[in-house]
């Protein structure tokens, strides 16, 4: 099976790969394209258009993060957003575009090499140190290591070691794998004109059904809360009534 690789360059002895610092780069220039395209229009307090989906998408990643930061979403929402459209244009973008030559790859997803992977779980875990000691200060969370005894020390200290890796690991595995499979299925569909339009259809409906997989679990989240919100207002109606006839009554 032939190969591809990314064309390479040195600078003072250091290798840069090309194709990464490009899809990086046409990464941050998408995203900050999308954000001011949503901001060409006047804010309202009353959001519609471009701003109505910007403001979904920042209240989509607040609503997931509120359950871990609590009180302090709104100090680190702005943070967050950031790193999920970075991450979600750049892991998209390998699995729609595929430009190689015979022995150069120039298109693929940033998110689909380790090292930039890495680098977001790096920039992840120092500000989550940071912020750490600046909330609690030095010795108290210094201290933390030393829970829930003393002995856990080397095992706690190991563990954010391995939550980089972790972090890092799944992310280039499940970017790596879709990419791998993407082209597999785009290979088999060069090889005759009859399986082409088979091939087409099998990635599109993949990413298909991964986004209205993620639908489905943000509609039922939502039809969810709405069903427990009806519960409690007929409950709040019954309860009212309830006591408008024990008023009367009494009177």
């Amino acid at each position: 099976m032939e190969t591809s690789v990314n064309p390479t360059a040195h600078v003072f002895g250091i290798e840069f790969d090309l194709t990464i610092l490009a899809m990086s780069l046409l990464t941050v220039i998408i995203s900050f394209s999308i954000i001011f395209w949503g901001k060409l229009e006047k804010m309202t307090l009353k959001p519609k258009g471009k701003q109505n989906f910007i403001e979904y998408v920042y209240e989509f990643v607040q609503n997931t993060i509120k359950p871990n930061l609590g009180e302090y979403t709104p100090k680190y929402s702005l943070l967050m957003f950031t790193f999920f459209f970075f991450i979600l244009i750049a892991n998209n973008l390998g699995l729609l575009v595929k430009l190689e030559s015979e022995d150069y790859n120039f298109w693929t997803s940033p998110t689909s090499t380790f090292m930039v992977d890495f680098t977001l779980s790096l920039i992840v875990a120092i500000v989550v140190h940071v912020e750490g000691v600046r909330k609690k200060g030095v010795k108290a969370y210094l201290k933390g290591y030393l829970s829930p005894f003393p002995m856990m020390l080397p095992m706690n200290i190991l563990e954010q070691f391995t939550n980089i890796l972790s972090l890092a690991l799944r992310l280039f595995g499940n970017i790596y794998a879709g990419e791998v499979v993407t082209a597999l299925i785009v290979g088999f569909g060069t090889k005759s004109l009859i399986f082409a339009p088979l091939a087409f259809a099998l990635t599109w409906l993949g990413l298909l059904s991964q986004s209205l997989s993620d639908a489905f679990k943000r509609t039922y989240s939502q039809f969810c809360h709405l069903n427990i919100s009806q519960k409690n207002f007929q409950k709040m109606r019954m309860n009212l009534k309830k006591g408008i006839i024990n008023g009367n009554t009494n009177q």
